[in-house]
């Protein structure tokens, strides 16, 4: 057994990023958004090929500025996942929408798109598919859909980077699609998102994404500008600042270098988890690069004399952090009991959810790292096996 606590998903930085930051803090001409949000927003662009890029505080930021883009209020329905961070519904109920679920493909746990189509009506105002640990949704399909029914697509792509589609980045199509730099995410700014899609729509939510206004602070403030600005509507507070900036320049810089760190580990697990009788992995489709968010497993509990909750607290006795994600929405007491959904209402997401690990995965990790992971898991498993 390890000695020490394997952390769950510890951000990967290097001295690289520490120099960005403190070059901002040492430059002290401008820490919030400013010359390197913006530089950062056209390298983002460029990389994934969107057709504009707008960098936020949050991913949930562009999701709501999404909605609002769209028009989303009383009356209108958003069509999403229930096996999702609770952020992709809650958006839904900040503009005054109705939040409508369509239930999960059970091998690949991301939204089916037979079930999306029963779901349609009338009133569903935008779809919200969610790129569920990292691997892309059938987003042809979706897309078809959606133009057939009238509806607008806002994608959640948190866990995207760097996730394609055939030879295309999430994020290079029109639609409005949310990145997340948390914490935990693939490429970080401690804080942070990006919205990209069609440039007409990124505009409409950079104007919102600042209070509304129609000119940032920094061209403002610079020499020679005009201090003159008018606010064409009220917005919100979710610009991104040079001191996030800074480090997501150089994690996007790295993006190859970490994706392939992170895939040394990935390949290990499936190696040797990918068999076992007692767990099973989850499906990637051809055609898709994932980019490995999560690595989840999802225990055949029929093989097994204990629940999920008692494998956790094994594996968290063995120094091995791990998590679920997620509680689906339809579990969650707010949502439950204004819609009055039971776990019946999405079996297949409630299944999953009742069975679900999310295992360490970190482009910070070692081989070795892994090799514990897989040794805890595979001694659990077999002293609780039926």
């Amino acid at each position: 057994m390890r000695s020490e606590f394997l952390s769950f998903s510890p951000p990967c930085l290097s001295e690289q990023e520490i120099t960005a930051v403190t070059e901002v803090l040492r430059e002290g001409a401008w820490l919030s958004s400013g010359p390197r949000t913006k530089l950062f927003e056209e390298n983002f662009k460029k990389t994934v090929g969107a057709p504009s890029a707008l960098a936020l505080n949050s991913a949930t930021a562009g999701l709501h500025l999404g909605m609002l883009v769209h028009g989303v209020g009383p009356g209108d329905e958003v069509l999403t996942t229930p096996l999702t961070f609770c952020a992709t519904a809650n958006v839904v109920e900040h503009v005054g929408g109705t939040v409508t679920m369509a239930d999960i493909d059970p091998e690949t746990l991301l939204i089916n798109p037979a079930e999306i189509e029963k779901k349609l009506t009338p009133k569903t105002k935008v779809i919200s598919p969610v790129h569920y640990a990292g691997h892309p949704c059938d987003m042809k399909t979706i897309n078809a859909l959606a133009e057939a029914n009238g509806s607008f697509v806002v994608e959640d792509a948190a866990h995207c980077m760097p996730s394609k589609i055939g030879g295309d980045w999430v994020g290079a199509s029109d639609n409005l699609t949310s990145f997340s730099f948390y914490a935990t995410k693939n490429m970080t700014t401690g804080e942070g998102g990006m919205l990209t899609g069609k440039t007409e729509w990124v505009d409409r939510a950079r104007v919102l994404a600042l209070h509304g206004m129609s000119r940032a602070a920094w061209n403002r403030f610079a020499k020679g500008a005009s201090w003159k600005y008018d606010v064409p509507a009220p917005g919100y507070k979710y610009n991104m600042t040079d001191i996030a900036a800074a480090m997501g320049l150089v994690q996007l810089s790295r993006l190859d270098e970490l994706f392939e760190r992170r895939m040394t580990i990935v390949e290990l697990y499936k190696k040797e988890l990918g068999a076992s009788p007692y767990l099973q992995i989850l499906k990637t489709l051809p055609g898709y690069q994932t980019s490995w968010h999560l690595f989840l497993i999802q225990l055949n509990l029929e093989t097994l004399k204990i629940t999920r909750d008692e494998f956790i607290e094994q594996l968290q006795a063995a120094n091995i952090g791990c998590s679920v994600h997620y509680k689906p929405i339809h579990l969650m007491s707010y949502y439950a009991e204004k819609y009055g959904w039971t776990p019946e209402s999405f079996p297949n997401a409630t299944r999953a959810y009742e069975r679900m690990i999310s295992i360490p995965l970190s482009s910070k990790m070692t081989p070795q790292d892994a090799a514990d992971v897989v040794e805890a898991i595979q001694t659990i498993c077999k002293k609780n096996a039926r």
